[in-house]
């Protein structure tokens, strides 16, 4: 498999890994969008969270939930912006399951999640949920 995750995960090209369990391993991001962004990567390949197997996920949470824990430790940011590019649309690069932890400040200049997609639905919320339902 050409996957740059799984690679990273079996040892193949280094990383700045920051923590590793049977089922995850984190990596500080090589693209940083602030000091100590870092990766979360299941070690089973999946491209999306469906893909990824029920008992992977609360693993794969838990130790988002850690490295969050370790990042507020240690760089003492005033918040976090945690979450996932999933699909060709979200324009994540990478077609391996990942979850974002971009530790936040006041003073960052970044927006929140709300600034990364402006598509409001014509239908109303009602009928969205009744679609939503009905499937």
């Amino acid at each position: 498999m050409d996957c740059l995750f799984c690679k990273i995960a079996n040892k193949e090209i280094q990383s700045e890994m920051i923590y590793e369990d049977e089922y995850s391993f984190a990596v500080l991001d090589v693209n940083p969008l602030a000091p100590g962004h870092t990766l979360i990567i299941p070690k089973e390949h999946a491209d999306t969270i469906v893909a990824l197997p029920e008992k992977s996920i609360g693993p794969l949470f838990l130790t988002v939930r850690k490295i969050t824990d370790m990042l507020q430790d240690t760089l003492e940011p005033e918040g976090f912006t945690i979450g996932i590019n999933q699909g060709k649309a979200s324009r994540g690069g990478i077609e391996h399951l990942h979850v974002h932890v971009i530790p936040r400040w006041m003073s960052d200049d970044g927006g929140s999640i709300h600034s990364i997609v402006n598509n409001p639905p014509e239908e109303d919320l009602q009928e969205i949920r009744e679609k939503i339902i009905k499937a």
